[in-house]
């Protein structure tokens, strides 16, 4: 027989596990680059990648300040140990912080405000792959494409081993980190906007960037598209 004081209990945990599922968002992430990379996810570790590898992360509606990204040129220092030249996370494979720049990012907060997911591709921390971001259900159909090779292209100024910095990254002052939170944009943020005209060039560069979508949507992030 069922102990009728622990229906309550039962009952608002049930609630509890429900409505932290109801609507979680998948990422479905794919590396079409013709090279292993090792992506990375905050929610969500890290995964190495061959070429043509899947790999779904799941994030719980209302998270917020989620990336996912691709780190190349990694090399293991056992166990969970692993050095990237881009996007390295702390020196190991299941990443809890984010990627050191440079690195494209898509962005995401999820059941936000009227109910909608915010996501961005971001070269803010800079360029290491080509990347698209895009919707795939709930008849979102819009979404952030990062596609041209910008490390070929990247000023000799920004040019790093694998990938382009940003100039935030490289010269630190507050017309480009945006630090005092007004900025505008500059030759360098440009140069990324002209290449990609949908993702973040800059800090301020939101009207452009910033896609939604009904909570409950899900994700298509690819590497090399």
């Amino acid at each position: 027989m069922t102990n009728s004081k622990c229906l309550p209990i039962f009952y608002s945990l049930l609630v509890l596990i429900l409505s932290t599922t109801t609507n979680a968002a998948t990422f479905m992430v794919k590396n079409n680059c013709p090279y292993t990379v090792w992506a990375g996810a905050v929610p969500g570790g890290g995964q190495q990648m061959s070429s043509g590898d899947t790999w779904t992360v799941t994030a719980n509606p209302g998270q917020t300040g989620a990336r996912i990204w691709a780190r190349t040129g990694c090399t293991s220092t056992g166990g969970n140990g692993l050095l990237c030249t881009t996007g390295d996370c702390g020196g190991v494979l299941q990443c809890t912080a984010y990627g050191t720049p440079p690195n494209t990012l898509a962005e995401y907060s999820l059941r936000q405000y009227n109910n909608q997911d915010f996501f961005d591709i971001s070269l803010v921390d800079g360029f290491n792959v080509p990347m698209t971001f895009l919707p795939v259900s709930n008849g979102c159909t819009k979404g952030p494409t990062c596609t041209a090779d910008v490390n070929a292209q990247c000023p000799s100024q920004l040019k790093t081993n694998a990938g382009c910095n940003n100039p935030c990254t490289v010269f630190k002052t507050d017309e480009y980190c945006c630090n005092s939170g007004s900025c505008g944009p500059t030759d360098y943020s440009k140069y990324f906007k002209g290449l990609c005209p949908t993702a973040y060039s800059y800090p301020k560069d939101d009207p452009s960037s910033t896609f939604t979508c009904p909570s409950g949507t899900n994700y298509a992030v690819t590497f090399c598209p």
